[in-house]
């Protein structure tokens, strides 16, 4: 059966607004139920109908995307995505520990922002991979001096799927990279969590970036 992605899009810009829906609204299994122009009223929308995927640029008024996705992830089941641009860093990873399961850069490909959608409408996490070694640079120096993250701690397989799972691949995506089954990549990831007291994968990313665990 065809999926049906219900999502609404959030940016105090109406070009980009009005041109991502039309972009999107071209793909057979999205439907874009709205466009706001500010987080307070994604948020509103989402408490009110059923709502898969809220996509949201990072600075709005009244609302910006970084609480908004604090609210939404609080108060609804709907998945936030952020749609920014490439210079911030501190919103990213703020966004992140609101629980925002995935980042997509306003000038992506159509084909790359429905493969996200796709992607996180199916359980998992997005982390593009030049916002992903951006963070990873600038954060490097608080690494040495962090404690908090512990290579020590897992084996060079299970670094290598930390890695993966914070530039946001998909258990499929990891097997492929690895040559290894999805079903061991479940189980590495299951493991990683144990040894941690994390919850869930965009957790792990938060620690690898950061070297600090967030409930």
């Amino acid at each position: 059966m065809q999926m049906e992605i219900r999502m609404i899009i959030a940016d105090d810009n109406s070009f980009i607004r009005e041109g991502m829906k039309i972009i999107l609204q071209s793909y057979e299994e999205i439907k874009v139920l709205t466009t706001v122009e500010n987080g307070r009223e994604a948020v509103d929308y989402c408490l009110k109908y059923d709502v898969d995927i809220a996509l949201l640029d990072i600075q709005m008024p009244y609302l910006n995307g970084v609480e908004a996705v604090k609210q939404i992830v609080a108060q609804t089941k709907t998945k936030p995505l952020i749609l920014t641009t490439f210079d911030d860093d501190h919103y990213i990873l703020e966004a992140i520990q609101n629980g925002a399961k995935g980042y997509l850069l306003k000038n992506a490909e159509p084909e790359r922002i429905r493969e996200a959608i796709r992607s996180v409408y199916q359980g998992n996490s997005i982390l593009e991979e030049s916002i992903f070694n951006k963070l990873k640079s600038n954060l490097s120096g608080q690494h040495s001096s962090n404690s908090g993250f512990d290579p020590e701690l897992f084996t060079a397989r299970e670094l290598s799927v930390i890695d993966l799972v914070a530039k946001g691949y998909s258990n499929r995506k990891i097997s492929q990279e690895l040559y290894i089954s999805e079903g061991t990549v479940a189980n590495y990831i299951t493991t990683i969590l144990s040894k941690t007291g994390l919850e869930h994968r965009t957790q792990i990313a938060i620690y690898y970036l950061t070297g600090r665990i967030n409930s």
